[in-house]
């Protein structure tokens, strides 16, 4: 939408017209070309290493069943589940007993391995293991010894989030500062870097300092190739970029759940899942920095290289007159907002309008946060094959990206937000209480809940994207995944709650943050078809334009 505005260029006025990036893309290049086309598929890579480098401590922490050792009974290779398991330990089943307690010994006597009588124990009185037998060696739990020590290893996966909830906005400062593309490059090669050193360490301390560093240096990859590629895209296809992005993240957890079967073993997993990281240092050659960035620093010369390599690649033209329309654009822009700059959170704190989206948003991205996740962190602890419900659970993610696809640009972004909150709550509470033995049922809630919240992940990164300037947008962005970050410090607790709270008590918890971020929504603007806001008054005057 071309606009009247007079701009002062020396000692003369004239009247120009005001044209922005998302006009030349809408007009001249192309919305979704073959550039852009290109542009996400060389971020599969990077998108796909990042979704399994945030998910991998589920397979590689992961809850393996133990038994108490039973001195006078187990020989030097105890076998984990004995014909005489019952004798000793309590339980149902050679295949379900406890796994933290045992029978009290009422006798001294040994028989040696293989013979367990009833009666050598007290089967009235049980007492807590004092050492040890587990079912297999894959995960973390064996090497350092966390049987029984629930809280402490989903500690594990919560520590992790702590590093990149207080970094992110150092992460939104390098991407605002020297640019998408190298934020991208640096989160990436610093995770593999990471992740390596970490496959060698020999202690529990140094797992949970090298998946603080991990995430406080490399937990903002995602974020970064996804602002890197909506910026490409047009007002229109903003919605198909994202979700196509959300899509390659769902197919990257996917990719971690089949290689994890097959490598089972977490030292050697983890070795095969962050090596591919250090590749990234090509990303240098062969991937471009965002033309909004590139603009908005007024590296012009930069930015028309890129936009004519666009438009030479999307078969379509590019005038001299657009360009220069632009840079024009940018000069005006960069002199309104030069002089006396206040620092970001003195104009969000005077700006009522941002401060109640920099309020409102966080709270939405912490549930967003603590329900995708925390959903698919437990579905490893449904009944049947861990690996099967990881991938099921990653895979029912897709069809509610484009799900949002389809309603986004048709209805509004609200109503799907909403829609998808409060029908992941509806399925959550019907998860908690439906009566035991209904297992297909609960499965089918669950897995619902689960494409409810995949809506919501798809629309909540376009409508925060719409709500903050292109000036300031991956400092705020960074600001709100950083808060967004106390949902992922708690949902790695949530199999620790379940066991020792109640059984289904992370499905209540999910849902009533679901229920209230729904309402909270109700307070932020409707942003379908408004233009992509690059400063501070646009993003406010927002609130006030309707749909177009």
């Amino acid at each position: 939408m071309l606009l009247d505005e007079k701009i002062e260029i020396g000692n003369k006025k004239e009247v120009k017209k005001k044209l922005d990036l998302d006009d030349v893309l809408t007009d001249e290049l192309g919305q979704l070309g073959k550039y852009q086309l290109v542009t996400m598929l060389l971020a599969t890579f990077p998108v796909v290493l990042a979704a399994m480098a945030t998910s991998e401590y589920i397979f590689t922490t992961a809850r393996i069943p133990t038994r108490c050792l039973i001195p006078q009974c187990d020989g030097e290779n105890p076998q984990y589940a004995p014909e005489w398991v019952l004798n000793s330990i309590p339980g149902t089943s050679t295949s379900s007993f406890d796994n933290c307690e045992r029978y009290q010994n009422s006798s001294l006597a040994s028989g040696g391995a293989g013979q367990c009588p009833k009666e050598w124990f007290d089967s009235t009185h049980t007492e807590p293991c004092e050492e040890y037998v587990y079912q297999n060696t894959l995960s973390i739990v064996y090497d350092f010894g966390l049987a029984c020590q629930e809280w402490k290893r989903s500690q594990i996966g919560s520590y992790r989030t702590v590093g990149s909830m207080l970094m992110l906005p150092i992460t939104g400062y390098i991407s605002d500062r020297w640019g998408r593309r190298v934020a991208l490059i640096i989160n990436t090669f610093n995770t593999g870097c990471l992740g390596l050193v970490r496959s060698f360490v020999n202690s529990y301390e140094w797992i949970l300092v090298t998946g603080v560093l991990e995430a406080a240096v490399g937990g903002a990859a995602f974020m970064s190739c996804y602002i890197l590629v909506t910026e490409l895209a047009g007002p229109q296809s903003r919605v198909i970029a994202g979700a196509t992005m959300s899509t390659i993240y769902a197919l990257g957890q996917v990719t971690l759940g089949l290689v994890a079967w097959g490598v089972p073993d977490w030292r050697p997993l983890t070795q095969i899942i962050y090596a591919p990281h250090l590749l990234i240092i090509m990303y240098f050659w062969i991937i471009s920095e965002s033309v909004r960035w590139l603009m908005s620093k007024g590296r012009y010369e930069e930015s028309e290289a890129i936009l004519k390599k666009v438009a030479k690649m999307n078969n379509k033209s590019l005038s001299d007159k657009s360009l220069q329309a632009l840079r024009d654009t940018a000069e005006a822009e960069k002199l309104k907002e030069k002089p006396n700059e206040p620092w970001l959170p003195i104009q969000v704190i005077r700006s009522p309008i941002m401060l109640l989206r920099c309020t409102v948003i966080p709270i939405v991205w912490i549930t967003n946060v603590l329900v995708y996740h925390g959903l698919i962190i437990n579905s490893v602890n449904l009944s049947g094959n861990r690996y099967l419900n990881y991938i099921y659970v990653a895979l029912v993610e897709i069809p509610g990206f484009w799900t949002a696809i389809l309603l986004l640009d048709r209805i509004g972004r609200k109503p799907v937000l909403i829609g998808g909150f409060w029908l992941c709550a509806g399925c959550q509470f019907a998860f908690a209480f439906i009566p035991s033995g209904y297992n297909g049922l609960s499965l089918t809630f669950y897995l619902v809940g689960k494409y409810a919240i995949s809506t919501v992940v798809t629309s909540v990164y376009v409508y925060t994207t719409e709500l903050y300037p292109t000036r300031y947008r991956h400092s705020l962005f960074a600001f709100t995944s950083m808060v967004g970050r106390l949902g992922a410090v708690v949902s790695p607790l949530t199999p620790a709650m379940a066991l020792t709270i109640w059984e289904h008590f992370p499905s209540v918890l999910f849902g009533s943050f679901a229920l209230l971020s729904g309402l909270l929504l109700f307070l932020t603007p409707e942003t379908l078809g408004i233009k992509l806001p690059d400063t501070m008054e646009e993003a406010e005057q927002s609130s006030s334009q309707t749909r177009k």
